[in-house]
């Protein structure tokens, strides 16, 4: 997999500010955030915002025996012109005492998981100048059970952040030390992954898993896709999917000057992948391309979501209720996330000065009105 090019390192005129938002307050989420903003190399990276609760990360830094590093103020006590003086800050929305006492998805859970996440899109898609914007999110781990009982319907951060830019096209990417992997379906049950794949649907991670490569400095991406049958469909033995949609996808990409090949069988094309022989690889279904990532690199593993007109990354684990409050959980990812988050801006920061000083107008990088859109 090819490293990050030194052109594209951060621009010392550029201080990024990357909101986090805490996920679910009964899970990992407050301790992951709480250890990695106590990390100095982390707090050098830009400026933070972190949208959730107070407490529950001054607990987390005190059973890490951590000084925590941030500033407290009242979520309702922001201005609405104007940001916070401090930074790092922690906007606080209160309601501890509405949690309940079992490290579980719970109605309190989702909802406030849901406001902090939210909120955080909105600053997000505010104009350049805003004071209240920021330049990337950032998303501590949700539950989707918590978001259910509380009444809401999204299968996951993905597809609220697609909904709320209007994106007609998104795709989950995980970047990790070894492996780079996108997806042609998330969050969908295994038996209708089969007659939700289109030829659109490969194409999608194809065509925008490129233009992720070359935000980050690879001038020209290697793009392997597997295929969904065993052995690739083995000439339509085992399936016609391999011929009827991945190859037309994959002949399109090609079309379009993507050096892009496929497709192969999933259970060897990784091998080449981690051994550096593709930048990225394009699985049809979630648990094809996760098993080799989280099996190769699950303490530094992220989540993206590309073809957003904003940035947002996300540690790869879940809420890890069972070990919430034990003070076990790693920072790693999370940190990782930050990190990734950080080089993302300073790539879009770069990509709008360059448009602006060539009088080239980018529909991308337009700030986008916040609207409810969902169909809760």
């Amino acid at each position: 997999m090819t490293t990050h090019e030194t052109s594209q390192q951060p621009n010392a005129r550029f201080e990024p500010v990357i909101a986090i938002t805490m996920g679910d307050p009964m899970g990992i989420g407050p301790e992951v955030v709480a250890k990695a903003l106590c990390d100095p190399a982390i707090l050098r990276l830009g400026k933070f915002v972190v949208y959730g609760q107070n407490q529950p990360l001054v607990d987390a830094a005190d059973r890490a025996g951590m000084r925590p590093f941030w500033f407290r103020i009242a979520k309702e006590n922001i201005p609405a012109n104007r940001g916070v003086a401090a930074e790092p800050v922690v906007l606080d929305y209160g309601h501890e005492d509405s949690l309940p006492h079992a490290h579980a998805p719970s109605r309190a859970g989702g909802l406030l998981s849901k406001a902090f996440v939210e909120d955080a899109i909105a600053d997000a898609l505010r104009p350049v100048g805003d004071a209240r914007r920021v330049d990337a999110v950032v998303t501590g781990p949700i539950s989707k059970e918590s978001w259910s009982v509380a009444g809401f319907k999204w299968p996951g951060h993905t597809e609220l952040f697609a909904a709320r830019c209007k994106a007609t096209r998104h795709t989950m990417l995980f970047e990790s030390p070894r492996l780079r992997v996108a997806l042609a379906t998330a969050h969908v049950p295994l038996m209708d992954i089969r007659n939700m794949l289109t030829i659109g649907r490969v194409f999608d991670p194809i065509d925008l898993g490129y233009n992720y490569c070359r935000q980050l400095g690879i001038e020209k991406p290697k793009i392997a896709v597997c295929g969904l049958n065993p052995h690739a469909g083995e000439n339509g033995l085992f399936g016609d999917e391999e011929e009827r949609v991945i190859s037309p996808a994959i002949e399109i990409a090609r079309r379009n000057g993507i050096d892009v090949r496929g497709p192969f069988p999933g259970d060897t094309i990784f091998i080449d992948a981690a051994a550096g022989k593709w930048d990225l690889v394009v699985a049809m279904y979630h648990d094809q391309g996760l098993i080799p990532v989280k099996l190769l690199g699950f303490d530094r593993a992220v989540n993206i979501t590309i073809g957003l007109s904003i940035v947002r990354t996300s540690p790869d684990h879940g809420t890890a209720f069972d070990i919430a409050k034990k003070n076990l959980a790693s920072p790693n990812s999370m940190k990782a996330a930050i990190e990734l988050a950080v080089k993302l801006a300073h790539a879009k920061f770069i990509q709008a000065t360059h448009a602006k000083e060539h009088g080239v107008k980018d529909a991308a990088l337009d700030a986008l009105s916040f609207e409810d859109t969902d169909a809760e």
